[in-house]
């Protein structure tokens, strides 16, 4: 009997595990019958539970005292994956967290294997770092070392839109170049692949790749861009310190629109800065709001405020973003108009 394998396709937004069955590629229920995972790990500090998913999102929802971390796959190959956030008593860095969510999946492979599965096909972005083939190298090492962490010891990867590209191969007649267009959370990845019924047979397709190339933007940087446009100036982002020499620092509103920075505006030592910068401010009152949106460590339910304005700019020409914190309370409203602007620029790196 063949050993059981599996693929996994870890995005930046969503994640979802594959398995053969009866000679055909299935997807697995991750959750509640969903075969998509939300890549949120929650760490609960009222029952210190690990969760993930749709429950990471719902604890952090509800108001449970924890840590939520979202877009992990996006601090691949930088600076970031290295260093480490705090949860409660131990810090924690980036990597071990990816590795617990790639764990998470490889355990709801197994379940539906009823088998050990040591060998995985991993899924990966053309690049996962744009022009920078030496960090796109360490990010896919940082992937790789992640899963063996979790116990997979035979791991290959494969391009993410030739994996589509495959897919689609099973329902041609003749031979085609297919255009495939990935765009994920984190990034958008183009290939034109030669496929054929024939070629379908062919174990080695590197010659029938024709053309391949990403670009590491995706859904969650239109998410950054709206916020740093139209949100962050609520808090304070732009406006000008008490002396008119200079505006504040923008780092920490870079930060909190950020998905996956946003814990680093929740450590002591960011607290102790936004303080100082409060007392730099022409305008106290907007840090005052950054500064509860912090203590309430609503950093994350903004960004998804201001992805659910995003989605709905897709349906009706304006969306708000309204914030009821004791210490923050605002509205801003978005238009369609004002989107477009936002992204404009990314939009045209894209095309």
């Amino acid at each position: 009997m063949r050993p059981a394998f599996g693929g996994i396709d870890f995005g930046t937004s969503n994640s979802t595990v594959g398995v053969i069955r009866n000679g055909q590629p299935q997807l697995v229920a991750l959750e509640d019958g969903e075969v998509t995972l939300p890549s949120a790990v929650f760490f609960n500090f009222e029952d210190n539970r690990t969760y993930f998913g749709r429950r990471a999102i719902a604890n952090y929802t509800d108001s449970i005292e924890g840590r939520l971390m979202r877009s992990l796959k996006s601090v691949l190959g930088g600076t970031l994956v290295h260093e480490k956030t705090r949860i409660k008593t131990r810090s924690i860095a980036f990597t071990e967290i990816i590795g617990l969510f790639v764990g998470h999946l490889r355990k709801r492979l197994e379940e539906d294997a009823g088998d050990v599965v040591e060998s995985v096909v991993l899924g990966r972005p053309v690049q996962f770092v744009d022009d920078d083939a030496e960090a796109d190298a360490k990010a896919q090492d940082e992937l790789e070392n992640a899963a063996r962490t979790q116990g997979f010891k035979h791991i290959a990867f494969q391009f993410e839109p030739i994996a589509a590209a495959l897919d689609y191969e099973q329902k041609v007649t003749r031979e085609e170049l297919a255009l495939i267009v990935d765009m994920g959370g984190g990034t958008s990845d183009f290939s034109i692949v030669r496929v054929s019924p024939q070629r379908a047979r062919s174990l080695d397709r590197k010659d029938d790749i024709l053309a391949s190339r990403g670009i590491h933007i995706g859904g969650t940087d239109f998410d950054r861009l709206l916020s740093i446009a139209h949100v962050m100036p609520q808090l304070g982002y732009l406006s000008p310190t008490k002396d008119g020499k200079r505006n504040l620092p923008a780092s920490y509103f870079i930060d909190l629109a950020t998905w996956q920075r946003i814990n680093l505006v929740y450590t002591a030592r960011a607290m102790t800065h936004l303080r100082q910068i409060r007392y730099e401010a022409e305008r106290a009152d907007l840090v005052d709001r950054f500064i509860d949106i912090v203590e309430h460590r609503y950093g994350h339910a903004l960004a998804a405020l201001v992805e659910r304005a995003k989605i709905a700019l897709t349906e009706q020409p304006s969306a708000e973003v309204m914030v009821a914190l004791t210490g923050a309370k605002f509205a801003t409203e978005i238009t369609r108009a004002g989107l477009e602007a936002t992204i404009a620029r990314d939009i045209e790196r894209v095309a």
